[in-house]
């Protein structure tokens, strides 16, 4: 108990320096990453008893599994078809931006890290967890990575993530400058945000409901309730693993490692689905309610992230620093890029707008790429948000900490980095061609769909 107590110690002191600390604000840092590297310093520079920090190492690969599961919790998901109507060019885009992120770390790591620094291909991976999958995913990989004998790969996914967050925000902001001076945005940019959005505060007449009770307590807690279904699709994921790893017998051992080294995390998303899948056909009750599965979802984000950063090993990084400091600098420069070239022929239509949001996601989290949206879009009045908000659908399963993420890291330990490069391109390749046939189609314009439950799905970490 004691080490919960530090834990929540940690994010107490994290809320209240966001509060007083103006910088902090300007840089839009959630109070679990400024407690994160506040208890990172701290444990630095104090001998903490081993018993104030007991289990902190283990509890991201724990709590990963609840925040997947929840994922696709609590909200009625639309027929594939609508979705894609609504944001095939947008998914074209982030994917083209996603894959990109793993083309340019093979290169860097079959080029330059691997002769130079003796670096194995695996790390090619890192900041595509970092970027695309965020504080989350890197922490949920520590198993995989210790299975790889890589352990180490854990703390540089860490550290990428970190960077990939803080350049969104940063490089974001610049570019959004740049784009309002150049007359490139579709409405008036908001010019900042006011005292009130900065501290985080809500006011209390504007305060929203925390979700609603779905059954009486009489009988079952209704948060009882929603943590069983949370339960029952981490207990599907684990089936799932099972049965991949039961499937894989028959194979080489090479294949037999890449399933053992699949995380569980993904199978319990895809065990989210199943439930949710279920109820939408069974339940006429509607027992669950999104606002309060969100709750549970962040709620087990906040304490994995500041345990997860807390718990970096700064010896370690620091034996790698500059291939780390590269590779982030890499990864934004390609981010850059995509914006800057690439989102103009991509979309007809509030290019910056869509390909900020874009950058901002891929680089940071969901809740990053809707803060730089909000500058230049403060009143969604382009058909960026929309398009982003169901984009999240058809891409996070995949690249934002789901099936591909999970199955990347073995493939690129068993397979090494030339043919993980080789699918990367290949993908970017497909991506673009798609781009370049609705490019030459009549555009038919948005679908829309309700996209409000959307931008509760994916919270702040939760591609990740």
């Amino acid at each position: 108990m004691l080490s919960f107590g530090c834990l929540c110690l940690l994010l107490g002191l994290g809320y209240w320096l966001r509060r007083k600390l103006g910088f902090l604000q300007r840089l839009y840092l959630p109070a679990s990453v400024i407690a994160g590297l506040l208890g990172l310093i701290i444990l630095q520079a104090v001998d903490v008893p081993e018993e104030a920090t007991a289990g902190w190492g283990k509890l991201p690969g724990t709590l990963i599994n609840i925040v997947f599961a929840c994922l696709f919790l609590g909200t009625a998901l639309p027929k594939i078809s609508t979705v894609w109507k609504s944001c095939s060019r947008q998914l074209a885009y982030g994917q083209i931006v996603a894959w990109g992120q793993y083309a340019v770390g093979c290169i860097l790591a079959l080029l330059l890290f691997g002769p130079l620094f003796g670096l194995p291909d695996i790390f090619a991976g890192i900041m595509p967890v970092g970027f695309e999958g965020g504080h989350g995913t890197a922490a949920g990989m520590a198993e995989t990575f210790d299975r790889l004998n890589v352990p180490e790969m854990k703390d540089f996914a860490l550290v990428s993530a970190t960077g990939g967050i803080l350049g969104a925000i940063i490089v974001g902001m610049a570019l959004v400058n740049w784009a309002v001076r150049k007359g490139y945005v579709e409405k008036k940019a908001r010019p900042a945000f006011d005292a009130e959005e900065l501290s985080g505060i809500i006011p209390g007449i504007r305060r929203p409901s925390a979700g609603k009770l779905t059954v009486s307590s009489d009988v079952i807690e209704s948060l009882t309730l929603h943590l069983v279904f949370v339960g029952l699709s981490i207990l599907l994921g684990w089936l799932m693993k099972q049965g991949l790893l039961l499937a894989s017998k028959g194979l080489p051992e090479t294949g037999q490692e890449i399933f053992k080294s699949f995380p569980l995390f993904p199978l319990c998303m895809l065990g989210g689905v199943i439930v949710q899948l279920l109820a939408d056909r069974f339940d006429r009750d509607e027992h669950m309610d999104q606002g309060l599965m969100l709750r549970i979802q962040n709620c087990a984000l906040d304490f994995l992230v500041v345990a997860a950063i807390a718990t970096i090993r700064i010896d370690v990084v620091a034996q790698q620093w500059l291939p780390i400091v590269i590779l982030i600098l890499a990864g934004i420069g390609w981010n850059v890029l995509c914006l800057t070239v690439f989102a103009r022929r991509a979309f007809k239509e509030a290019w910056f707008e869509r390909g900020i949001a874009e950058m901002g996601q891929s680089m940071g989290v969901t809740a990053t790429g809707l803060l730089l949206l909000r500058v230049v879009d403060p009143d969604y009045e382009t058909e960026a948000a929309e398009a982003f908000a169901a984009k999240q659908l058809l891409h996070e399963p995949f690249m934002g900490g789901g099936l591909w993420t999970g199955a990347a890291i073995p493939l690129l330990a068993v397979y090494g980095g030339w043919p993980i490069l080789g699918i990367a391109l290949g993908a970017i390749s497909i991506w673009t061609a798609v781009l370049f046939l609705m490019n030459r189609q009549k555009s038919p314009g948005l679908h829309s769909i309700d996209t409000e439950p959307v931008f509760r799905i994916f919270p702040a970490f939760g591609k990740r």
